[in-house]
């Protein structure tokens, strides 16, 4: 009975798995923001990366990464692709598993540790996006991408600040006033993120070769964060909404 559990188990994670790659991939390619002063690229990917590996645990996590991104990469920038396989199914795998391991702890210190997080993310948002996203910024839909950008706006500095003392008072509050799985999620996410930031850091420092690799660590940063704020209200409703789903996940 057992046995057939786990392959039941197994075989809906992988299905699950199948999803959310499919799911990356399209959300890693259909927006991206172009930043003409630092020659980044902004994707959305890494909300679908954190929601499945929230919602689903490490193996979706690491399929959605590792699978949805490298398959992106192959069609828009094929030399990213062998250490984005690697580097995005680490992130998606760190996030499931710290998510579902990290031991239970009083309120109050979660309270402490969440209210640190939100001052931490909320300001690191505001400086990155201040610094890196403010200004006129392209937004290209679709694909393949346009040779024209299909939006061109201008985010003032003052926004960024907003957003993140935003941010932060909104992680401050779900550690007060909600679960303490929320400061979990968040503290998972970070930590698969600076795993997905430095991996980058070094692929295209010691593989490609660029000596200005170092300047796309903001762009990635900027990533990891607005995929954090974005996926953890969603992968609290869907938990929510059906509790029952992460029981038929492999752990």
């Amino acid at each position: 009975m057992s046995t057939t559990k786990n392959s039941t188990k197994a075989v809906f994670t992988l299905a699950v798995g199948a999803v959310f790659v499919a799911l990356t991939f399209v959300a890693t390619l259909v927006l991206t923001a172009y930043v003409p002063a630092t020659t980044g690229y902004f994707n959305i990917g890494e909300i679908v990366i954190y929601v499945g590996a929230l919602v689903f645990g490490p193996y979706v996590g690491a399929l959605a990464g590792g699978v949805g991104a490298a398959l992106s990469d192959m069609l828009v920038a094929p030399a990213f692709a062998p250490g984005t396989l690697i580097i995005k199914a680490g992130e998606g795998a760190i996030v499931g598993f710290l998510n579902r391991r990290l031991g239970k702890t009083s309120k109050v210190n979660w309270r402490i540790l969440t209210a640190a997080l939100g001052i931490i993310v909320g300001g690191v948002l505001a400086i990155t996006g201040s610094v890196y996203y403010a200004g006129d910024v392209q937004l290209f839909l679709g694909y393949p991408t346009p040779q024209n950008p299909t939006l061109t706006f201008f985010i003032p500095i003052a926004f960024w600040y907003m957003l993140g003392a935003i941010v932060a008072l909104l992680i401050i509050f779900s550690g007060s006033k909600i679960a303490p799985e929320s400061g979990r999620a968040v503290i998972s996410m970070i930590c698969g993120g600076l795993e997905m930031v430095a991996g980058y850091f070094l692929y295209e420092q010691l593989i490609l070769g660029k000596a200005t690799a170092i300047l796309e660590v903001p762009i990635n940063i900027g990533q990891m964060i607005i995929g954090l704020v974005v996926a953890l209200p969603i992968a609290r409703i869907v938990s929510r909404s059906l509790p029952q789903l992460k029981n038929w996940t492999t752990a």
